[in-house]
């Protein structure tokens, strides 16, 4: 399709990876998927084009270091097993990505760099640095400190942020469904992946419902409202299966992979 070759010429991409492309159902890292993510994201920096990783996890791995199945219900038990996981999630991306001859660098945010000037400025200049540097920023949000007033919720709705803040041509969102479906599939048996929208209705956010696995926080309905996001922006996005790493090599050679949102007129000025 033409809109999927356009995508070939992307320079900036952002990509998220959601909980459950990085853990098992039971919450233990998938240590054999984030090797593969890790070639694969810096082999696709090595082609001259620039990445952003945002990666979601840390509850996840803080969980799986105390043997818990499950979320905590409360806040301070989320930003306690964030504290845990973080520095591990970190760690493990560090040596995966080292061994592969890339540099990586944690960025933690929270929801106030998008409405006070002063700390969007400071986080888009850090992250333009990081990229001239050549290294990869591996971003989360910062759970052990946000709060309701200065909390993303999700990491699709702050991978939308962070790549408008980039300046990003296009953001990936990785999770553990194919692509937007005409309709639910476990229930239509017709159902369809729909490859390329232009526009986000009102019935295509009616038809977005369903949260994700008991350790994520999003389903498809965040990612649409991500992929609203990035249409003011002019940014396109992908929703793709992030079962197996390898399949960005195909969207980078602007072959079918899931579903583009592809914008009619782009109003993003890098």
């Amino acid at each position: 399709m033409e809109s999927w070759k356009k995508l070939i010429s992307s320079k900036i991409i952002v990509i998220k990876v959601g909980s459950s492309t990085l853990s098992y159902p039971n919450g233990r890292l998938n240590y054999m998927r984030l090797v593969r993510l890790a070639d694969t994201l810096a082999g696709i920096q090595k082609t001259g084009r620039k990445v952003i990783l945002v990666s979601s996890g840390a509850i996840a791995v803080g969980a799986g270091r105390l043997g818990l199945v499950s979320r905590p219900p409360d806040l301070a038990g989320k930003q306690a097993l964030a504290a845990i996981g973080q520095a591990e999630l970190i760690r493990i991306y560090r040596r995966f990505f080292e061994t592969r001859d890339q540099r990586v660098a944690q960025v933690l945010l929270t929801k106030d760099i998008v409405v006070k000037a002063e700390r969007r400025g400071n986080a888009r200049n850090t992250l333009l640095e990081l990229i001239k540097m050549n290294i990869i920023p591996i971003i989360n949000e910062n759970d052990t400190v946000a709060t309701d007033e200065i909390e993303f919720g999700d990491n699709d709705t702050l991978s939308a942020y962070v790549a408008d803040l980039a300046g990003a041509d296009l953001l990936i969102l990785m999770s553990d469904i194919d692509g937007l479906y005409s309709a639910d599939p476990k229930h239509n048996p017709e159902a369809h992946i729909i490859p390329v929208v232009h526009e986000i209705t009102d019935e295509l956010e009616r038809s977005a419902t369903g949260a994700g696995s008991g350790f994520g926080t999003g389903g498809m309905a965040t990612k649409i409202a991500a992929s609203r996001i990035c249409q003011e922006a002019g940014i396109k996005v992908v929703i793709t299966n992030g079962s197996k790493p390898e399949i960005l090599w195909k969207i980078m050679a602007g072959k079918e992979a899931g579903t583009l949102f592809s914008w009619k007129y782009s109003s993003n000025v890098h």
